[in-house]
């Protein structure tokens, strides 16, 4: 996935800092392996809107998008294609 490196960056500062960017599997469930909760949800969120210029306004919410590196790529890309058409 295109952002997979970024998000993966950002995991493992924020919530993992004994982990290698390396060692972050694309496809490892973060939700259910504890690394983020319901507050890092909110904080990743925080993170996609700085960083990808993102609106929540106007986006799905889903926790389901945030579970693993790889579905918030995919997320990141829906996204921005959304807002895109959106104008």
């Amino acid at each position: 996935m295109q952002h997979d490196a970024v998000v993966k960056q950002f995991i493992v500062e924020e919530f993992l800092p004994d982990v290698k960017i390396s060692e972050l599997a694309s496809d490892y469930d973060l939700l259910a392996g504890g690394v983020i909760d319901s507050l890092g949800l909110l904080k990743t969120m925080a993170w996609l809107e700085d960083r990808f210029d993102l609106r929540a306004d106007e986006i799905d919410l889903d926790p389901d998008h945030f579970r693993t590196v790889s579905e918030i790529s995919t997320f990141i890309e829906r996204a921005q294609r959304q807002q895109t058409e959106a104008k």
